[in-house]
């Protein structure tokens, strides 16, 4: 049976904490429930805790953090390194700037293992100041949470958050707490009165230190203070399982077939509102069907661990599934969507089944519709008509059939018509990248040179086009497939934005073999200058891996896709 991935357990916003004070024994557990309700706490109990000598003031060498005219690009910028060792809470003061033209010029907040250029260097996570942010694996984005309120009314609330962050006195408490998660909570109060609280945590290094340091994007900070004392957080009571629910079950497997999970998904809730995938050797299956008669088969799943791993009362639920006879024959009763496929070559592009009905024949003569995803596709390549092949791979046999489709090669293909090209609307063919094998798209990228990001960026996905993970030019991506990516490069960040347009761009993806892909820009700028950015171990499925680019705010011209 096959294995789907354990994600490690994270906590929600709403949680059981012990705040355990030097000097206050008389303190009692706090349930917190909200965002603000969690501040109120913290700072009541911060407001009681007598000056015990357990205070350390932290030396701030980078007063002014980034260039006061709100300058600074991306990643480029940056506080100093602050280590927190376990057990202990940081406190950073500052007066934040931006240009108030995106939420994003503002503060952010990376937590890492060290500092950026020391061995070891990786990210838990970055944190922005506009409830966003991305992270490793256990880095789960609802478990941010706010107050951010809607002070004109206007069912706009990020324009008053731009507003109120403009100047506003920040606090943000970095608290490394030794059950091995660390806790957020950004305070920030503008000079219009408005208060704005924030708040996350993720499990981290129970014992290392970690690392925190202040990130610009078109913003600046003047450092007033910081320091450790002894962290606030001292237990995590554990919850109870409530629910479970699976997808992704397969609708029928053929006779013959033993394997009734395939490539399910079982996502638990817990008591406090909190979910996570399991693995699927923590669950049981109550009802064991009879794989060996074909009919209706109903499979009954069971989960009985508590967040933290204990074991507790089971919940379960089921699902069903129809066991076939054999197929022995295909026949594409409707055409796909798209049949016309324009390329420059020589790899030739994946085929899309969207639309597209085959109808199955069984042994006993009976007929029915195969699901897509039941199937597989190649497009043989080539130029003019061609036919796609379409193949089943039963308990017993491979079945296999054909669509008819035309290849246009040759010349250029054009992402993007003009430099208005707006985001996730303009892609390239979607390519197979074969396990061990890599692919070079090769073009010139003509760009409004308005914004890092109006240059090439490179998807990776599945052939039913479930995403791994989406990677810009500029040092930046985003999914599950990137937590795991470490990423390098050698730009000039005070030229990158004015330096895109009539650049000459080589991309190549690289499928590792042991499910993760790097991703290489190698990029020569209109005047001769030369830079690369790369992305090594991003994580994907080796067995089904292809790749597209998208634009925005510009398009391509893709000389060749090697």
């Amino acid at each position: 049976m096959k294995t789907t991935k354990l994600m490690m357990f994270v906590l929600s916003a709403s949680i059981l904490v012990a705040f355990g004070l030097v000097g206050c024994d008389d303190l009692d557990i706090y349930s917190i429930d909200a965002p603000a309700d969690l501040q109120d706490r913290i700072d009541s109990i911060a407001a009681a805790k007598p000056n015990t000598g357990d205070t350390t003031y932290l030396t701030i060498s980078t007063a002014i953090v980034g260039p006061e005219d709100n300058s600074a690009g991306w990643w480029a910028y940056f506080s100093d390194y602050f280590a927190v060792p376990t057990n202990k809470l940081l406190h950073m003061d500052f007066i934040n700037h931006g240009t108030g033209v995106n939420n994003w010029n503002n503060w952010n907040l990376c937590i890492a293992t060290a500092e950026r250029d020391a061995e070891g260097y990786a990210e838990y996570f970055v944190l922005r100041s506009d409830a966003y942010g991305w992270g490793n694996v256990d880095f789960n984005l609802a478990l941010i949470a706010h107050n951010y309120p809607d002070t004109d009314e206007d069912g706009d609330i990020w324009n008053d958050f731009r507003t109120t962050m403009q100047g506003a006195q920040v606090t943000i408490d970095v608290d490394h707490s030794a059950t091995g998660y660390v806790f957020v909570t950004a305070k920030a109060k503008g000079t219009n009165g408005t208060e704005l609280v924030m708040t996350y945590n993720q499990p981290v290094s129970a014992s290392a230190d970690i690392v925190a340091f202040l990130i610009c994007d078109g913003s600046y900070f003047e450092m007033k203070k910081a320091y450790l004392i002894p962290s606030k957080v001292t237990a995590v009571e554990d919850v109870a399982p409530v629910s479970i629910a699976v997808e992704g079950t397969p609708a029928f497997v053929e006779l013959g077939d033993e394997d009734f999970w395939g490539d399910a998904v079982a996502t638990v809730t817990f008591a406090d509102g909190s979910s996570s995938e399991v693995d699927t050797s923590d669950i049981t299956f109550n009802v064991v069907p009879d794989m060996t008669t074909v009919g209706e088969k109903t499979i009954v799943v069971a989960y009985s661990k508590t967040k933290q791993g204990a074991y507790s009362q089971a919940v379960s639920t089921f699902y069903t599934l129809e066991v076939t006879n054999a197929v022995t024959a295909l026949e594409v009763t409707t055409l796909p969507n798209i049949t016309t496929y324009t390329f420059p070559g020589p790899a030739a592009p994946v085929f899309d089944p969207t639309g597209m009905v085959v109808t199955a024949t069984y042994s006993d003569g009976t007929t029915g519709v195969l699901p897509n995803e039941n199937l597989r596709f190649e497009n043989p390549g080539g130029n003019g008509a061609q036919d796609a092949i379409i193949t089943y791979v039963g308990a017993t046999s491979t079945v296999t059939t054909t669509c008819p489709i035309t290849n246009v090669v040759g010349g250029t293909y054009q992402v993007g018509t003009d430099l208005l090209t707006a985001w996730w609307t303009k892609f390239s063919n979607n390519y197979p990248v074969p396990s061990g094998e890599s692919r070079t798209f090769k073009m010139k990228c003509y760009s409004d040179n308005a914004a890092n990001w109006h240059s090439p960026s490179t998807i990776l996905r599945k052939t039913n086009m479930a995403e791994y993970a989406v990677v810009r030019m500029d040092n930046f991506g985003w999914g599950d497939g990137y937590a795991t990516a470490i990423l390098t490069s050698d730009w000039n960040w005070d030229v990158f934005t004015s330096s895109i347009n009539d650049s000459y761009i080589e991309i190549t993806i690289t499928n590792n073999g042991d499910n993760t892909a790097d991703i290489l820009y190698n990029v020569t700028y209109a005047n001769s200058e030369t830079h690369f950015q790369k992305y090594e171990g991003i994580t994907v499925n080796s067995s089904d891996l292809t790749t597209a680019l998208v634009i925005e705010g510009a398009y391509l011209d893709i000389t060749s896709v090697e």
